[in-house]
């Protein structure tokens, strides 16, 4: 009595994980076949079928009956070419060892829908389905739980707050209420969120380290930022008494504009000494400095002027402030008697003068800088034979010869390097 032992596989993933066509017939076929498999993809049930489909082989054979083990495949580009693949198969096997009775293995209901066509073509003894004995989801659940527990900065990450929330809460509900304690600790929470979302922890460890090499380093920005914070605050402070001295003040804009005003020349000295100080960095280093540090100074300046020049505007028009009145000049026969500039002529002129320092600050950045250099470099690039498209077209003659060598090399090398092919 022959039995045939049949591993059924509709979705062919035998075939496209191996390379291999089916039937696999035969004992030590099926378990070269299951190393092949398993290396292809260790996680996939069907090194579970193969497996079982040799352990009920195996347990037949000790039986003393007569087995043939095969695995038979279906085809991936449709379900009905498919089971007529399997059919075609299972056909053959029939035609070459003429079994008396099957036994199917299966690992899915996808691959139960092909027993009908081996019990159509033989009798099918039993039909034996596969199942993993693990529950993945869970499984997955808990090593993921295990690498998060192992990795320190996710504990201190998340479990921290979590467990400050769980102690703090029971306090601030005992002594001001639930609804206070509750408050208190979302806003705490929300704040933190916040933090981390921000990348504030971050931004402050990398301030913290420029800070470090740069007093390490003996940079001049050091004292000039350091400055920079100091004519900060006195611009803070001289706007916020600024807007104190206004009579009730209606509204938002008009504190705003006040603060501006005053604010601005203070604000813009505090960037004009930062930005000196990079620009000294620069010229102390052996690199040549980039356009962008010299125009910098002359876009702060002028970014102040049009600032103070417009919240003047706003102010004088508010009778805040009062016109700005030129004393009488006398120089020799020419003499200029006392006269008033209006709001807009002062406006205008602060305007003018910011596009005159921008225009002064782009000349100059342009004369002084160091990118004239790299400028000519990449004019000068292409000449070497190399352009971002990839290598200079060559004439024909010299195509052809490269064509003849290059042809002449691949055949060289097709001779020395290929070898006796193997079978799989």
């Amino acid at each position: 009595m022959t039995t045939l032992v049949v591993c059924l596989d509709r979705t062919d993933d035998v075939g496209r994980k191996t390379g291999l066509r089916s039937p696999v017939v035969g004992w030590e076929a099926v378990r070269a076949l299951v190393t092949d498999v398993g290396l292809a993809d260790p996680e996939d049930s069907g090194v579970n079928s193969l497996l079982e489909t040799l352990r009920v082989a195996q347990s037949l054979r000790d039986e003393n009956e007569d087995v043939v083990v095969a695995v038979v495949s279906g085809d991936r580009e449709s379900m009905v070419s498919a089971d007529r693949s399997v059919a075609r198969q299972v056909d053959d096997l029939m035609a070459a060892h003429d079994p008396d009775s099957a036994v199917v293995v299966i690992d899915s209901a996808e691959d139960e829908r092909l027993v009908p066509i081996v019990e159509s073509r033989v009798q099918v003894d039993s039909v034996d389905r596969v199942v993993v004995r693990q529950a993945r989801d869970i499984e997955s659940t808990y090593y993921l739980l295990k690498q998060f527990l192992a990795d320190e900065e996710l504990r201190q990450t998340v479990l921290v707050p979590i467990g400050l929330t769980l102690l703090v809460f029971p306090m601030l509900a005992w002594f001001v209420g639930p609804a206070e304690g509750a408050a208190a600790i979302t806003t705490v929470i929300g704040l933190f969120l916040l933090y981390k979302g921000f990348s504030v922890d971050e931004v402050v460890t990398g301030l913290a380290l420029q800070i470090r090499e740069s007093l390490y380093s003996g940079q001049v920005s050091v004292v000039t930022y350091a400055v920079a914070a100091g004519l900060t605050l006195v611009g803070v402070f001289v706007g916020v008494l600024g807007v104190s001295n206004l009579e009730e003040p209606s509204g938002v804009v008009l504190p705003a504009v006040q603060f501006a005003f005053d604010s601005a020349p203070w604000l813009a000295a505090a960037a004009l000494t930062a930005s000196a100080g990079r620009l000294l960095d620069e010229a102390i280093g052996e690199e040549p400095i980039g356009s962008s540090y010299l125009n910098l100074p002359f876009i702060v300046v002028a970014v102040g002027l049009v600032v103070r020049g417009f919240s003047a505007y706003f102010l004088e028009q508010q009778a805040l402030i009062e016109s700005v009145q030129v004393p009488a000049i006398e120089l020799g026969v020419l003499s200029i008697d006392t006269f008033g500039i209006t709001a807009g002529e002062r406006l205008a002129l602060y305007v003018v003068s910011a596009i005159v320092v921008s225009l002064v600050g782009a000349k100059v950045a342009a004369t002084f800088s160091g990118d004239t250099d790299r400028t000519v470099l990449e004019d000068v690039t292409p000449e070497s034979g190399l352009t971002d498209g990839g290598p200079r077209s060559q004439p024909a003659d010299d195509q052809d010869a490269g064509r003849d060598e290059s042809d002449t090399d691949s055949g060289r090398g097709n001779e020395e390097d290929s070898g006796p092919d193997y079978p799989r």
